[in-house]
């Protein structure tokens, strides 16, 4: 997933100026992710749970990354193709949903662990994270799939 990130960067980097700040958001946010999980690179950060400061500050930027999608970026994204006459809503169609249900995934863990007051509230925590990240490798190739049909379609020149 870390690897998945970097490349979109790359690819699509330097396109504009809101994809690249989402991109850095998102790469950001995976870095975390791997960190609260104790993956590599990062699997000697963690000892146990995670720290519950930790865990707050991750859900602030999930919630923001989700967000930032749906409300700033997918919009742009379809106006900018609209502009340009490239044939969107085929795609739309198939992928908002798909988004849209790794958003509830998002959203459903913030509720269980934006607000936690103790490491006793975590005995799903490691099951509640790992399914977290399915959802957030399958959210990333979808909006990767978006990015590209706009770049075949030379909307996205870098």
């Amino acid at each position: 997933m870390l690897t998945k990130g970097e490349q979109a960067q790359k690819k699509w980097g330097g396109a504009n100026d809101s994809i690249d700040q989402w991109l850095a958001e998102r790469q950001e946010l995976l870095i975390n992710y791997f960190k609260l999980a104790a993956l590599p690179p990062y699997e000697t950060v963690r000892n146990g749970l995670p720290d519950i400061a930790d865990i707050r500050e991750f859900c602030g930027q999930l919630v923001d990354y989700v967000s930032s999608g749906h409300f700033e970026i997918y919009g742009q994204l379809v106006r900018t193709g609209r502009e340009k006459d490239i044939q969107m809503d085929d795609l739309m169609d198939d992928l908002f949903p798909l988004i849209s249900d790794t958003t509830d995934i998002a959203l459903d863990f913030n509720d269980s662990y934006g607000e936690i007051e103790n490491s006793n509230d975590l005995t799903q925590f490691d099951r509640d994270l790992s399914a977290l990240g399915e959802a957030l490798e399958l959210r990333m190739e979808f909006e990767d799939r978006l990015l590209n049909h706009l770049h075949e379609n030379e909307l996205l020149s870098v």
